[in-house]
């Protein structure tokens, strides 16, 4: 009995360490693994690419008709090859920043941000992986899209005022400027999933800013309109695959910059809410 007692107290007492450490890289590769085990993710990103590719190829045909038949539409007489195979970019922020929202507003809408948030206490991390997987995820759909569209929409059009190949100038550039576009609106969809915490809210807002703002800007004079439009973030973004500006949108360089301002506004509002405030 003595001799026990000696050995116990001559073992110094080690606090038990768990078996795995919670880092960075395993809350990503987290992320990463719930995100394709979703069936939606499957669904609204083969959505997206469909949209991007099909109203590319839509419009495409129609330029390439109108053409044909001498009776092209005024809103087609200054269209591109990049113009016409991007057409469908509008469509496809829809179903990403939709898929943005869903995944984390959909985590709160069924209780599970309850388990991630308990596995991951330090809730930051939690958002910054989610967003960054996702917008990478949507970052190569997009850009994967937009140069499928542009290679088939540009063998539409061929032989017509529109065509374009790689090589021209600006080309390349609009091209994956849509990719990085499509990539930050999935980040936002994110962002606003995770800041509102509800699904139905999530996508309205985002609607609303994309499509619905915009056009009621269109209502203010036009002196307002000047100074204010440029700036919104689908008109920021629209400039991010422009081939060329006017005085009255902004470059390429500057609508990137405005755009991220916003995906930026939009992430830090919902770190804040994170912090502040109990799942």
């Amino acid at each position: 009995m003595s001799t026990l007692t000696a050995l116990v107290e001559a073992s110094p007492a080690t606090p038990a360490r768990p078996a795995y450490r919670v880092t960075g890289r395993r809350v990503l590769a987290s992320e990463w693994a719930k995100l394709w085990s979703l069936r939606s993710t499957w669904i609204t990103l083969s959505l997206g690419l469909l949209f991007l590719v099909a109203f590319g190829l839509i419009a495409s045909s129609r330029y390439k008709s109108g053409i044909g038949s001498g009776h092209l539409d005024r809103d087609f007489a200054a269209s591109t090859a990049v113009s016409l195979s991007l057409f469908g970019t509008n469509f496809a922020q829809l179903a990403l920043g939709v898929l943005g929202v869903l995944v984390t507003a959909g985590e709160y809408s069924t209780g599970m941000i309850r388990s991630t948030l308990a596995a991951v206490p330090r809730r930051l991390p939690v958002l910054w992986s989610k967003a960054a997987v996702f917008g990478l995820v949507a970052l190569v759909v997009g850009t994967l899209g937009a140069f499928v569209a542009f290679g088939f929409g540009s063998g539409i059009v061929s032989g017509t005022p529109a065509a374009m190949s790689l090589t021209h100038a600006g080309v390349v550039r609009s091209l994956l400027g849509a990719g990085l576009y499509l990539g930050l609106v999935g980040v936002i969809g994110t962002a606003l999933g995770a800041l509102l915490r509800s699904v139905a809210g999530g996508i309205s807002v985002l609607v609303a800013t994309l499509m619905l703002i915009p056009g009621l800007i269109s209502l203010l004079p036009s002196s307002w309109q000047d100074n204010i439009s440029p700036y919104l973030p689908s008109n920021a973004g629209e400039s991010m695959f422009a081939l060329s500006h006017d005085s009255t949108t902004l470059s390429p360089t500057a609508g990137l910059l405005v755009f991220l301002g916003w995906t930026v506004f939009a992430l830090a509002g919902a770190a804040y809410r994170l912090v502040r405030s109990d799942v």
